[in-house]
């Protein structure tokens, strides 16, 4: 359990500029008491003990503006910056080393018992007030404008922005890559 907590101070220090020392980031960074509160909550979850799990996701909510379903799977390295306003459903999977800005929703597109929240792959970056729905797929290494809406899947190492999201850059010039069609 220690390891990880220093793995994700960590994580903090590298991927936010503004994180000066350790301590601080122990103790004022509301994205780290998320996750943290969401692991517990989650192994809560996993052993079949759903309203306690749920109720901690709840008061973790409450204290941090981080809701995290304790169903959604997380893998290491996750940073949350500026957390207000994130919300993770629950059938959400992140990969390690993925970085999720303020105001980001990762939300189902359905209302049955399904996969239908985003998998994000290790290493994608989603920007602030992005709102990514349904069971799409976020290659590895792709990132997300802020401000963008996502509806379908985006190939590795591509970037996507706008309302609905486009792919943006190299990506977009490469006729064999198409928004939807993980290359």
């Amino acid at each position: 359990m220690f390891n990880r907590v220093r793995e994700d101070v960590r994580t903090a220090k590298a991927k936010d500029p503004a994180a000066k020392g350790t301590l601080e980031v122990l103790l004022a960074y509301p994205g780290l008491h998320a996750i943290w509160m969401y692991r517990i909550a989650h192994a809560l979850w996993s052993a079949g003990f759903r309203l306690p799990g749920r109720l901690l996701s709840h008061y973790a909510r409450f204290l941090t503006g981080v809701e995290i379903h304790p169903g959604a799977e997380i893998g290491r390295r996750f940073f949350i910056d500026h957390g207000m306003g994130v919300v993770i459903g629950e059938t959400a999977e992140i990969g390690d080393d993925v970085m999720l800005y303020h105001g980001v929703t990762l939300g189902g597109d359905s209302l049955a018992d399904e996969k239908r929240h985003p998998t994000l792959e290790d290493g994608v970056t989603v920007g602030a007030g992005s709102t990514l729905l349904g069971p799409i797929v976020l290659g590895e290494g792709a990132s997300v404008g802020a401000g963008s809406v996502v509806l379908d899947s985006v190939p590795g190492n591509c970037t996507v922005v706008g309302n609905p999201a486009k792919l943006a850059g190299d990506c977009a010039e490469d006729d064999s890559v198409t928004l939807g069609t993980p290359n």
